[in-house]
């Protein structure tokens, strides 16, 4: 069984037991969270499609971390000019696990 949920405006494919990254999420860690804004159910040969949501379906998850993505750098330059400008980035995720999916 896998559901595809909206989580902060973006879709996920979900099932339970999964961990996710996801866009930082402004709560402590341990708590639980919950989703309703569930896109498709998909169980076994049943295929539900929400319009938009599927109604009564819902993925409870608990936060598990909050962490730092990969560093990027973002390198700017004009040439023969003496423009040089570097500057560096860590998007901020938070790691969830799914822990039930309500259909």
């Amino acid at each position: 069984m896998y559901v595809l949920v909206e989580i902060k405006g973006r879709q996920y494919k979900v099932e339970e037991g999964a961990l996710l990254e996801v866009d930082k999420i402004d709560k402590d860690a341990g708590e639980t969270l919950e989703f309703d804004s569930v896109l498709l159910v998909r169980d076994g040969e049943q295929t539900k499609v929400g319009t938009p949501y599927v109604a009564g379906a819902k993925v409870t998850a608990v936060l598990e971390e909050q962490v730092k993505g990969k560093k990027i750098v973002i390198f700017k330059f004009k040439r023969r000019k003496g423009y040089r400008r570097k500057q560096g980035h860590r998007q901020q995720y938070s790691r969830i696990k799914v822990q039930s999916i309500t259909a």
